[in-house]
């Protein structure tokens, strides 16, 4: 395991920027143009492939739902058996834009992780006059102490300046939800990374009580200044409490994963963050670092100082066949947005969201890993 120090002095060397090992990097450009070809999904070095990749196993889609995008996917096992997933869903005459002004949170169950699913009820809705009041998206749920944690993501006019990480608490998945009338922590002063927002929540607690939360963020001057498909560049944070609803201090080292020192607008996002055999691992979105469809996955030894990432999942004609993608969308073949399905303190499923399906919007996919 390398110090954050010496993981950016490595990967600034280590890494030519015209390529990693030999891939063909189709990703976005510091004027924010994407290229997203499923051609460049293919013939990555076999060192570059983790196990946790190499064991999946694909499922099926769910929650494909007649008149919605879906999104966010985060499951639980609840005290009935069942698989709860509490999920991100907009009506479809808004686009796949509509996450960020017209998400609501739904709940759902399934007798197993594969579905079907019934529809239970929507367990938050933006709510007028808070910081939640015009989207509630990026559901992340942990039970803990005797009691269900909702986090998510909220905002306040439909733009990415005012999302900041919400909690509800229940004693029950099926509600009502007790939210809290603040975000968790606010944005870093201005000038600083992290200055934007405050977004894709992943939560642990670890064994001494510690509470972890890993956040996404970027510097609002360069989202402001830049133009095209993907403006400023993601980085993930870290703040920590000995509370899971309040008093967030940011760790003095942030940002704690930042491909930018790859150069080319490399980034990351989506993060799910679990401990496995004495071992931190985080799960990730690619934006770039190979291309724009793989999952990464890092491991660390304190969850402050990560390894470099290998890849942990494909783009989906890796692993199955869909029509040609509809002009509607453009992020058509790869997953996002993972969250891991726990069983006993073991990962047994990977949750993701991906564009198409039955309707051609959105929807949930699953695999066992």
């Amino acid at each position: 395991m390398v110090s954050r120090r010496q993981f950016f002095k490595h990967v600034a060397t280590a890494v030519p920027l015209a390529g990693i090992a030999g891939l063909s990097l189709q990703g976005a450009s510091r004027s924010g143009g994407v290229n997203l070809r499923p051609e460049d999904a293919k013939g990555y070095p076999p060192e570059s492939i983790s196990d946790f990749c190499r064991n999946l196993k694909p499922v099926n889609r769910i929650l494909e739902t007649e008149g919605y995008y879906v999104w966010c996917v985060a499951p639980i096992y609840g005290k009935d058996g069942k698989v709860h997933v509490f999920h991100s869903r907009w009506l479809d005459q808004f686009g796949m834009g509509g996450w960020i002004r017209r998400c609501e949170i739904a709940h759902s169950v399934a007798d197993r992780p594969g579905g079907p699913y019934r529809f239970v009820n929507v367990a938050l809705a933006p709510r007028p006059g808070y910081f939640d009041a015009t989207t509630c998206h990026n559901p992340h749920i942990q039970y803990l102490d005797g009691k269900y944690y909702l986090f998510y993501m909220g905002n306040s006019d439909g733009s990415v300046f005012t999302k900041r990480i919400g909690l509800a608490v229940s004693d029950s998945l099926d509600g009502p939800w007790q939210r809290m009338d603040k975000p968790l922590f606010d944005v870093g002063n201005e000038g600083e990374w992290d200055d934007c927002c405050t977004t894709n929540p992943a939560f642990l607690r670890l064994p001494n009580g510690e509470h972890r939360l890993y956040y996404k963020s970027w510097n609002a001057k360069e989202y402001r200044e830049q133009s095209g498909a993907i403006r400023a560049n993601r980085k993930y944070g870290l703040a920590i409490s000995q509370s899971i609803d309040g008093n967030y201090e940011r760790y003095a080292g942030n940002p704690i994963i930042d491909f930018s020192v790859f150069g080319g607008n490399r980034q990351v996002e989506d993060a799910f963050v679990y401990i496995e055999n004495g071992k931190y691992k985080m799960l990730m979105r690619d934006m770039g670092y190979f291309d724009h469809f793989v999952g990464l996955i890092f491991e660390s030894t304190d969850g402050e100082n990560w390894s470099l990432p290998k890849i942990a999942w494909y783009g989906a004609d890796k692993y199955f066949e869909e029509p040609p993608a509809p002009r509607h969308l453009v992020r058509y073949g790869r997953f996002e947005r993972p969250q891991v399905l726990m069983k006993d303190g073991k990962p047994e499923y990977l949750f993701t969201a991906i564009q198409g399906g039955k309707y051609m919007t959105a929807s949930g996919f699953v695999f066992k890993i």
